[in-house]
């Protein structure tokens, strides 16, 4: 069964391709509205702010915690218990390194604190504080999904993987359009939506 949304879609399938088109939309308009720049990079309220911008007109727990624990693949997230605990740590954790902010990216992975989107939202989280702190952003379009999903899963016990895969990605186009949209499209396509181009949908109007 798929989510309950605003959209009243009870399938899974028109579901998700309302979701990609919907929020890949938002994600563009983030990024060409100015709205990035004027968050502060590391904070959970900068997380929700972005994870309400990408689901609002979709979910009414946009932007909310989650109030349900959740697993994938095996791997339990924070249990719910301890969520706003485990998010205040992580928001205190410090972001001045590269090292530092892999860490903090790494660590706000394993709170996983919405009910669904987290990853496309955390990765474009990650990049706010990459560009605000070092002046560089990654280059997801070169970042293959089964080597970043086997990095994300190993990155709780040890972060060296995810590190040196990130780190080999970074680039200094922060403000390059082609460089954000193609991010999209790969971060979206790690979770299987595919079907739009997120530098292509406001100039087709869809």
């Amino acid at each position: 069964m798929p989510l309950e949304n605003k959209l009243g879609i009870k399938s899974s399938a028109q579901l998700a391709e309302a979701e990609e088109r919907i929020s890949k939309k938002k994600a563009a308009e983030m990024f060409e509205s100015g709205f990035l720049d004027s968050l502060e990079a590391g904070t959970f309220r900068s997380l929700a702010e972005i994870h309400r911008y990408l689901f609002f007109e979709i979910y009414d727990f946009a932007g909310e915690l989650r109030t349900v624990n959740i697993s994938k693949g095996g791997f339990r997230f924070a249990p719910v218990l301890y969520l706003e605990a485990a998010l205040k740590n992580i928001e205190n954790m410090p972001q001045s390194t590269f090292d530092e902010i892999i860490e903090k990216y790494v660590e706000m992975n394993v709170a996983h604190p919405f009910r669904e989107g987290n990853g496309r939202s955390t990765r474009i989280w990650l990049d706010l504080m990459l560009k605000k702190e070092l002046s560089m952003v990654v280059d997801w379009s070169t970042i293959n999904k089964e080597d970043y999903f086997l990095a994300m899963e190993r990155s709780p016990v040890k972060y060296t993987e995810i590190k040196t895969l990130l780190k080999n990605a970074l680039t200094d186009r922060t403000a390059d359009r082609e460089i954000y949209m193609k991010g999209i499209d790969r971060s979206y396509y790690y979770e299987g939506y595919d079907l739009y181009s997120a530098g292509q949908i406001n100039e087709r109007g869809i």
